[in-house]
């Protein structure tokens, strides 16, 4: 690990900046009725789960930054639909986790009877309680169910990590690995970074260099919005990614691949919008890779910047 240049540190900067410009931008078209009538159910309202998420985080670093101010309006005003509940339900595949997710994420201002009952669905069909499905989902639940005060009969956080993919990521090949399961694990024990993931140091060794592995290989294969969860996730395992080589390549990738108005114009560079998309086409290309990477260079440069306590100390259990 090195010494950040001047030039990487405004490097990330730029790219946090231009990307959460864009969601704040277009956060007002995901909340409208343009949106409901051109975007699918589900992926419209996981957009919305998903800015909902961005903005407690960009809340909590930085509550007093202007461009907070419209993605947070359409957050509020779609917790306040009295449709949102229905939508939110319609796929079952689905349901269960966001209704649990719809709960956790209410905005302050926006907390009414319907977020309360959410979780109660999922409560009785058993949702909340050790069932069969994989360590992952239960820990994804839990998570969730921690945010929302629910009660619930989920093993610990630790009992968690121990039968994760992240616990055994390093006896197994990284092209073998699946990259969302290993930073949303991280993301999770960590709280995107606000607390410590409560690892061994080593086995935080041992998942720092999965991670970075994982990063360098994603990196080689273009995978912007992947690479995006590594950079966030080497800094949620108290990494630098400004300081580790692979983080400033996939940082210096997304900079690159940053379109004039902030897009990242799609999941990877085999899958960017084509120059000739639709407005909405290339709305649905980009959106997910630009938002998840608002998020990880807004936890990133804020953490860095003092904004957040660096993860992996005693501190962070305090920045809550």
């Amino acid at each position: 690990m090195g010494t950040p240049s001047a030039a990487l540190e405004e490097t990330a900067k730029r790219l946090s900046a231009g990307t959460r410009q864009w969601v704040g931008r277009h956060a007002d078209y995901l909340g409208s009725p343009a949106a409901h009538a051109e975007l699918p159910t589900t992926p419209h309202v996981k957009a919305l789960l998903q800015l909902a998420l961005l903005c407690r985080f960009w809340g909590r670093i930085a509550p007093t930054d202007a461009g907070l101010l419209e993605p947070a309006a359409v957050v509020e005003r779609t917790w306040r639909r009295a449709d949102f509940p229905r939508l939110i339900t319609a796929d079952p595949r689905y349901a269960r986790q966001f209704q649990l997710m719809y709960a956790a994420l209410a905005p302050a201002g926006a907390v009414s009877d319907a977020h309360r009952v959410a979780p109660a669905r999922p409560e009785a069909d058993g949702f909340l309680a050790p069932r069969r499905k994989s360590p992952y989902l239960h820990l994804e639940t839990r998570f969730y169910a921690d945010l929302a005060g629910v009660a619930h009969r989920l093993p610990s956080y630790r009992e968690l990590y121990a039968c994760s993919l992240l616990a055994r990521a390093a006896t197994l090949r990284v092209a073998d690995l699946d990259v969302c399961e290993i930073t949303h694990t991280v993301f999770h024990l960590s709280e995107f970074g606000f607390r410590d993931p409560g690892l061994t140091p080593g086995e935080r060794k041992r998942a720092v260099h999965v991670v970075e592995s994982l990063t360098e290989h994603c990196v080689g294969q273009g995978a912007w919005d992947l690479t995006a969860k590594l950079v966030l996730a080497q800094y949620c395992l108290g990494a630098d990614p400004l300081r580790t080589s692979s983080g400033a390549a996939g940082i210096r990738m997304l900079a690159d691949a940053m379109s004039p108005d902030g897009a990242i114009p799609g999941k990877s560079l085999a899958e960017r919008a084509a120059p000739t998309a639709t407005p909405v086409a290339f709305f649905r290309r980009a959106y997910q890779a630009t938002l998840g990477t608002a998020l990880a260079m807004l936890i990133v440069t804020g953490g860095r910047s003092g904004g957040l306590t660096t993860a992996g100390v005693s501190a962070m259990g305090s920045v809550r």
